[in-house]
């Protein structure tokens, strides 16, 4: 790779800051998006997880923004998760340490009103989540006017996550007259509705297929019973692999990981921690921040946070679970093999997982090789209430329980409740008696 970012025509505080987090080398996306990016025509951005994403758009961003006292922001930067806004505020501000730059994150479960008197001071750049966006316009402590630049990061998950009627609000208050940018690994149908609607006349630039994995990510599986199974298969990885430095493990919902993390603390005390929605904010910021500088072994995760995490270094990715979806898949082994780092990725299979597996081998046009279980370990018998359900009921209890699935917490009403009011029981009953209305009188005058 001869190219390096001075062929950028960078200046000076963006290449000495390049050069100050050991990045020499732009990678193909941000090659290819750059120029296009600066002519200011609408772009979407489709590469891999872990290919430079986010610097195929600040650069050319800050390549661009010039110094101003104006209050509200001129770029906004729309992402899913509130660890993805924290991680992409920190990496904004290791760029612009040679910039006069004022950048800000938003998201929600923190007070309000200190973000309101944050972005009251004035901004440049700000980040944020959906939900709490459009919560600081309504109070009228943020005003979208001056905006000139939208970015949407992982706009696929955003949609998942349920934030479609907040991006269409959003959207619709932001000037006409602006650039938007959409960065992702993945498109959908749901996502070229949005583009079709909102953007125009965009420019595609991809890099690899979308759902295409890194070749630099070694993949294998495991055909694997149950659950108690995989924990024990888990165990025996972890314990006799010397290579599984930085492990990131993945569970299908927040029961199951911390399920997984309450048994890796009885075999590894003090090397593991999880981090889910259920888990406080700095609960969540500090487990990340101990999981990248070393001081733990491993950190279990579910999808939610896939987007959100940006760990430099993971050696291993472990799937204790199947995704139900590909995409899903194909970020959470993105956490590994980035940059110019290999990985690799195992997943664990049962047996109702198995045509997510195909699904996912589908998308990728390539199979995942499949593995025998180790010789000694530990075959379970002992089955979770989930999977003994699942006997009986024939669902898939590594799926995580939403409201499309669920049959309510409707009943048949008793026989005392199923009495229609009638309003005046009286008027009801003499009208019954003699089959005829009964009006009232009018009053007489005087």
């Amino acid at each position: 790779m001869n190219d390096t970012f001075e062929t950028l025509n960078l200046q000076a505080p963006l290449l000495n800051a390049l050069k100050d987090m050991g990045f020499t080398h732009p990678t193909p996306i941000q090659k290819k998006a750059f120029s296009v990016v600066l002519s200011g025509r609408d772009v979407i951005g489709i590469a891999q997880t872990g290919t430079g994403k986010t610097f195929a758009y600040l650069l050319p961003i800050l390549r661009q923004l010039k110094f101003s006292k104006e209050k509200d922001p001129r770029v906004l930067i729309i992402v899913p998760t509130r660890e993805l806004v924290v991680q992409l505020v920190s990496e904004i501000g290791k760029l612009s340490a040679y910039m006069d730059l004022r950048v800000a994150g938003v998201y929600g479960g923190t007070n309000i009103n200190t973000q309101a008197k944050m972005v009251a001071q004035g901004l440049d750049v700000l980040v944020a989540t959906p939900g709490r966006l459009l919560d600081l316009v309504f109070i009228r402590a943020l005003l979208l006017k001056s905006v000139r630049q939208l970015v949407i990061d992982e706009v696929d998950e955003i949609l998942n996550l349920g934030f479609r009627a907040q991006l269409n609000s959003l959207l619709d208050l932001l000037p006409r007259k602006r650039q938007n940018l959409l960065f992702s690994a993945t498109m959908t149908e749901e996502v070229d509705e949005l583009i079709h609607v909102f953007f125009n006349g965009p420019q595609l630039i991809e890099v690899t297929r979308a759902g295409t994995p890194l070749e630099k990510i070694r993949q294998s599986a495991y055909r694997v019973p149950n659950f108690n199974t995989k924990l024990n298969l888990l165990e025996h990885l972890l314990a006799h692999d010397e290579s599984m430095e930085k492990v990131l493990i993945f569970g299908a919902t927040k029961r199951m990981a911390d399920r997984i993390h309450a048994f890796l603390e009885t075999k590894f005390p003090d090397q593991f921690s999880a981090t889910h929605s259920n888990k406080s904010q700095n609960f969540r910021i500090q487990a990340v921040e101990k999981f990248q500088d070393g001081t733990l072994r491993g950190l279990v995760a579910t999808d939610l946070l896939a987007r959100g995490l940006d760990v430099t270094d993971v050696t291993h990715v472990i799937n204790v679970d199947t995704p139900d979806t590909p995409e899903n898949y194909i970020h959470r082994i993105g956490r590994t093999g980035r940059a110019d780092t290999e990985g690799a990725a195992i997943t664990f299979i049962a047996e109702s997982e198995l045509e997510y597996l195909s699904h996912i081998e589908t998308l990728m046009e390539k199979t995942i090789p499949l593995l025998p279980l180790p010789d000694d370990s530990v075959i379970s018998t002992v089955l979770t209430e989930e999977e003994r359900e699942a006997l009986y009921s024939g669902k898939n209890y590594m799926k995580a329980p939403t409201l499309l699935h669920s049959s309510g917490a409707f009943h048949e009403k008793k026989d005392k409740n199923k009495k229609v009011n009638l309003g005046n029981a009286t008027k009801y009953r003499r009208e019954m008696k003699y089959k005829k209305p009964i009006k009232r009188k009018p009053k007489k005058k005087g």
